[in-house]
């Protein structure tokens, strides 16, 4: 799961100090930037949703700021992939800034799963953030890119804060906080439940 310094930490109270602002920057840096991998994605989002619940924040803001820092993340990843690319993957293997095991991983979601990689992608925590670096080290052509990036930072800059404000609201004297890791589990699991269909269904 996420490696997170915030973990050790109240993350609500922590999300509610940092405000809109510091949200964006972290969104941004946890996408866009492969070094930052390290960074809360999903806890960070479902967590703002649960404080839009209470009203800490705007529901309909928050969505707009994490769909905007989840694209721009992904179009500042990209260029770092085409620009640094050669160089990132003649590193021999791991550095303190650049976990190459973790670019290799990614490569395997996207050869699995092509373009929709920058789809799902989005739910899974540390390929998350080298599928844009590996995406342009392959030169994906950037129209493709672009649609997908954008529907794909549509779908987890929505449905997860979504998610945190309605079960905040079900929930509201249950800190939901100390079920992160299984929320997160549940997150991933729903979003390849069509594909696992699919593929049952074709066997």
């Amino acid at each position: 799961m996420e490696l997170s310094v915030l973990y050790e930490q109240d993350i609500s109270n922590w999300i509610t100090t940092v405000g809109y602002f510091g949200l964006f920057a972290i969104v941004f840096a946890e996408t866009g930037l492969f070094f930052c991998f390290f960074l809360p994605g999903d806890s960070l989002l479902f967590t703002a949703g649960m404080l839009a619940a209470k009203g800490v924040f705007d529901l309909y803001l928050l969505i707009f700021i994490f769909i905007i820092a989840a694209f721009l993340g992904y179009v500042m990843g990209y260029w770092i992939g085409v620009r640094f690319g050669n160089y990132l993957e003649s590193r021999p293997g791991d550095s303190w800034y650049y976990r190459k095991s973790y670019a290799d991983r990614a490569h395997a979601f996207m050869e699995k799963y092509g373009r929709m990689a920058l789809f799902y992608g989005r739910l899974v925590p540390i390929v998350r953030s080298f599928i844009p670096l590996v995406a342009g080290m392959a030169k994906m052509p950037q129209g493709v890119y672009t649609l997908f990036n954008f529907l794909g930072a549509v779908l987890w800059g929505s449905l997860v804060p979504v998610m945190g404000y309605y079960l905040g609201a079900l929930f509201p004297n249950v800190d939901l906080t100390n079920y992160l890791i299984l929320i997160v589990l549940v997150i991933i699991f729903l979003s390849f439940l069509p594909g696992i269909i699919h593929y049952f269904k074709k066997r």
